[in-house]
Order: C-alpha cells, then structure tokens, then sequence
C-alpha cells in the first residue's frame, strides 16, 4: 500500500537555491563581523591618510600626499626597522624554545598531553596587564631576578634589566609564545613516525633524519606559528610602553601617540597602513611557502 500522494519532485535548481540559502545563513554573521569591524575601519583609515591634519587637531578634508612622503623620514623609518629587529628576535626566540616543547607535549602519552596543552595556555586565562605588571616585579632592580642572583653570589650589584630592549623582547616571547607552540604540536602530531623510521633504516643520523623529514613535514607548522608571534609582536604597544619605559618606541607606540597624544590621524593613518602592507606581503610569503612546502613533500 502507498503511503500516501508524494510532493512533488525537487528540481536541481530548487536544491542549488536551498543550498544557497544555508551557505548565506552560514556565512552572513562571519562576513557581516569582517564587514562592520574590519573593512569599515580600515576604509576609514584609507581615507584619512589623504587628507591633512588641523591646526589644533582634527582633519582637514583637502588631499595631500605629504603624510606618506613624512613617513619617509629617517626618524620613521628607524623606528619601523627597530621595530621588525625585536619582533623578529622575539619571533626566532620563540620558535627556538617552542619547537621542543612542543616535540616534548607531541610525544606524551595522551592524558598528560591534554594537561601540558592546558599548561600552554593558562596564562590566557589571567589578564595580559597584570602579566606584564609581573615582568616589572620580576626585573626591576629589587626584583626576583636581581635578589636571586645577588643572593647566589653571581652579582655584587643590580643589574639593569627593566627598561631596556632585553625586558621588551622577554616580555613579548612570554605573551606570544603558546601562538608558537600549538600550531607546531599540530604539525608535529600529524607526523607519520614511519618516514623517521624508514630514514634511520636507510642509515641517516637523527639530525640528517630531522633536516630531510621531521623539519620539512613540520613546515607549515613554523611558518603559521612565526607569523602568530610576529605580526602581534610588531604591533604590540602596551609592552614595550610597560617594560621598555619608553626608552624603546615600536611602530605601535608610534601608531598610538599619533591617535591619541598627537592627535594626528591622517600621519597615523599612514603609518597603519605601512604596517599593513607590510603584514599582508608577509602573509602572502608565509602562504606561498606553504604551498611550495606542501608540493615538495607531495614529490
């Protein structure tokens, strides 16, 4: 027996319609987030670059080029190389400690890899100020760090640790190493552990069988992982203002005195934009290394 009149048939341009609607309802809320609070401000940001600033502040809407050929200036210019040095120290650092703590969490058993992961992550769960404040107790010349060495007799007198590009770069590795950390242990994890086998097997040493196989399959792992501690690192403004003492400027100092002290938008504008660009082509780099990676171990 029937179990009754059928409706009528679905027609392939009826599902692709229905399929187009879910991915809208899917996708709308993501792209109405980058739409409001990405592309908006960052057209804004665009759009002041070329006008001027006011006598006493404010935008005056007459085009001008003058704050990208100010931008120019050695003062800035240096700035933004200081400014790439530390992230870039900051990012090496990281990579350096985090490849082998996350080789050492990749290789635990399963129980005690879930408590190393949340180990990773738990400053996150504490405010980022009051981790900076700490660095302060930490370094300054009656700190823990001076008190411990003075009291094992390394030192006679204090050292001057705060306020140098030292306590800048040390507190940059501790904000942003975990954004080290997890993408290697995601690449590190995924590892065949046969290939490694099958190159001790053909009688290569473990640095041979680590250059040839482990670091090349791990690869995208270090890229993403060093644009994770780089790009905030760059960017950061709070700690190098905290633990540099304003004796070190990084663009994001710059960037912010001009929005807020200064109150030059249109030169700050520019200068967004210069960390931009640059950020975008390091994207690009990060990607296409990624992709020819991908193809070299694919072959």
């Amino acid at each position: 027996m029937s179990d009754g009149p059928s409706g009528p048939p679905v027609t392939r341009g009826a599902r692709r319609r229905r399929g187009l609607t879910e991915r809208v309802l899917l996708l709308g809320p993501g792209f109405a987030y980058i739409l409001v609070l990405f592309l908006v401000p960052l057209g804004l940001i665009i759009s002041l670059a070329f006008f001027q600033r006011g006598r006493f502040g404010g935008v005056i809407y007459e085009p001008t080029l003058a704050n990208f050929e100010r931008a120019l200036q050695p003062v800035f210019v240096q700035v933004l190389i200081d400014s790439v040095i530390i992230a870039g120290i900051t990012t090496g650092l990281a990579l350096l400690i985090g490849y082998p703590t996350a080789w050492v969490i990749a290789r635990l058993p399963g129980r005690w890899r879930v408590v190393a992961l949340i180990l990773v992550v738990l400053p996150f769960w504490t405010n980022f100020l009051i981790r900076t404040y700490a660095w302060i107790v930490l370094l300054n010349r009656e700190g823990v760090v001076n008190g411990a060495l003075q009291a094992f007799g390394i030192i006679d007198e204090p050292l001057t640790l705060l306020y140098t590009d030292g306590a800048v770069v040390a507190g940059l590795l501790y904000a942003y190493l975990p954004l080290m950390i997890l993408p290697l242990y995601s690449s590190i994890e995924r590892l065949d552990p046969e290939l490694r086998e099958a190159s001790a097997n053909l009688g290569a040493t473990p640095a041979r069988t680590f250059v040839s196989v482990t670091l090349p399959l791990t690869m995208p792992g270090v890229l993403i992982g060093s644009i994770f501690v780089f790009v905030p690192s760059i960017g950061n403004f709070v700690i190098p203002e905290l633990l540099g003492g304003g004796k070190t400027v990084m663009v994001g100092n710059l960037i912010r005195d001009q929005f807020l002290k200064a109150r030059d938008w249109p030169f700050g504008s520019v200068l967004a934009i210069v960390v931009i660009v640059s950020l975008m082509g390091l994207l690009i780099l990060q990607s296409w290394l990624s992709r020819r990676t991908e193809t070299t171990a694919d072959a």
